[in-house]
């Protein structure tokens, strides 16, 4: 090293400054969190339960039999009653009997026609027998009218009730008075064909 140098360097040296560098201070702590939220236990209410039942056997003092003696029969004499002979029944009535039955007014073959064939019977080709029972009343009316042998068809069978009820009609029978009766039950059949096209 030459002096030139040694000058240089403490020149340099005067001009260095220091200096101290202080450590930034750390940063504060954060606040502890809060506590957690416990929920309140609530105890469950006590179960109390009712004094056992005990059972005291029952004691049931002993049945006694009760013997009641009877008095002793009295014994009274009664005179025999003679009873008065009882009057027959009546008779019971009897129905009126017809001395004349009841006839028929007309022809009970117009009562119903194929001109009355329900048109669902006609596209269903539909045919066969209706036998029918009903009662005549003391006006010589049809009432009651039943079918006792069906056509095959609800609809032909029901036709004919409804027309021999409404179309029929009968000379009333007669008691032996004169007077009016029902006429009883009488029976018709009638055959529905399928009207020629």
């Amino acid at each position: 090293m030459n002096g030139l140098s040694l000058s240089v360097i403490k020149a340099k040296v005067e001009d260095l400054k220091t200096f101290n560098v202080e450590e930034p201070p750390p940063p504060p702590e954060p606040p502890p969190p809060p506590p957690p939220e416990t929920p309140q236990v609530v105890p469950p209410p006590q179960v109390v339960s009712p004094p056992p039942i005990v059972r005291t056997p029952v004691v049931t003092p002993p049945q006694v039999a009760v013997v009641r003696v009877a008095p002793p029969p009295t014994i009274t004499t009664v005179a025999p009653r003679i009873q008065a002979p009882v009057a027959p029944a009546p008779a019971p009535a009897v129905a009126p009997v017809a001395s004349k039955a009841a006839a028929a007014r007309g022809n009970p073959g117009s009562w119903v026609t194929a001109d009355d064939y329900p048109p669902s019977s006609i596209r269903n080709a539909e045919q066969g027998t209706s036998g029918l029972t009903f009662d005549v009343n003391a006006q010589g009316r049809i009432e009651n009218c039943r079918v006792t042998s069906s056509s095959g068809s609800s609809a032909l069978d029901d036709t004919a009730c409804r027309l021999v009820t409404r179309r029929g009609r009968y000379s009333p029978a007669l008691d032996q008075a004169g007077n009016p009766i029902a006429g009883g039950t009488k029976t018709l059949r009638f055959t529905w064909r399928l009207p020629e096209e």
